[in-house]
């Protein structure tokens, strides 16, 4: 197995344990808890971190400068004989592809959620907005929808 090839090996599983984490992710999204969200947002943060460094190690290897990025197509177009590293590439891609897909939906959920969790509040707070008189106690009282000269 070429340098290359390896490089793209390690560098595509972390993009599988990056899309699992998302996986892992979504599950307790859909699970309506927040129970081991901040857990998996720190393993997730720690993958990018690794994912970006993975990136810039393959970048300076296979090209001859000191760049952060490489045009891996190009770079395959170059090297016909890299069979391996391209298979490597395009596991990693469709990796990502699905990686991108699982986090746009576990955008959608938080979504869902935020707005549900609003609702709630809000109708929860609702009360206390239609509090604006006060009792003979000195304590807010319940509206009636009676006039206040009505009372008297």
């Amino acid at each position: 197995m070429s340098t290359a090839a390896k490089m793209l090996k390690r560098e595509a599983e972390l993009v599988m344990r990056f899309r699992d984490t998302l996986l892992r992710e979504q599950h307790i999204l859909q699970s309506g808890t927040s129970d081991g969200l901040a857990e998996v947002n720190a393993e997730k943060l720690s993958l990018v971190e690794s994912l970006n460094i993975a990136g810039v190690e393959r970048a300076h290897a296979l090209s001859s400068g000191d760049i952060d990025t490489i045009d891996m197509q190009a770079w395959f177009a170059s090297r016909p004989s890299e069979k391996e590293a391209a298979e490597e590439w395009n596991n990693l891609l469709e990796t990502a592809r699905e990686a991108r897909d699982i986090n746009e939906l576990n955008g959608n959920l938080i979504q869902v959620l935020h707005q549900k969790t609003s609702d709630a509040l809000f109708i929860l707070t609702q009360g206390k907005a239609d509090q604006s008189l006060y009792g003979s106690d000195g304590q807010a009282s319940l509206s009636t929808g009676s006039r206040i000269i009505d009372s008297a």
